[in-house]
Formats: structure tokens, C-alpha cells, sequence
């Protein structure tokens, strides 16, 4: 495992991050590789999601009888 050490964070920073991490339970160093670990994840694949949730929604589908259009006069 490698060490990162960083230097003149701002207070407000550090402040932001002591309370993001009390909201999660964990340590301000927990807090901080989580946050590192989610900015470089590789994106979801949004494209292979929505095909494969609307692959469960398909079905045949019943249209109703359609009767012709009615005549318009333009005139």
C-alpha cells in the first residue's frame, strides 16, 4: 500500500471532510479513500444497464383495431 501525504489542505476542507466521515461512520482517512477510490472507478456502463433493464420489460404487445380516419373538408 502507498502513502499520500497531503499539505496545506484549507480548513474548511478538512472540516467538510471530518464531518463527511462522522456521517458514515468512519475515519476521516476512511472517509478520504473512499472518496479517491469512487473518483477513479471506471464509469457504469449506463448503455449495457438500460438494455439489459428493458430486455425484463419486453412482451408482446396487443394494439387495438384501428378504424380509418375520418374525411376532413378543407374547403
Amino acid at each position: 500500500m502507498a502513502t499520500l501525504t497531503i499539505r496545506n489542505l484549507p480548513e474548511p476542507v478538512r472540516r467538510s471532510l471530518k464531518e463527511r466521515a462522522a456521517a458514515h461512520n468512519r475515519s476521516m482517512e476512511a472517509e478520504v479513500r473512499s472518496i479517491l477510490e469512487n473518483a477513479v472507478a471506471a464509469p457504469p456502463d449506463f448503455i449495457a444497464r438500460w438494455i439489459a433493464a428493458a430486455a425484463t420489460n419486453r412482451g408482446d404487445i396487443e394494439l387495438p383495431d384501428r378504424t380509418p380516419a375520418r374525411p376532413v373538408d378543407l374547403s
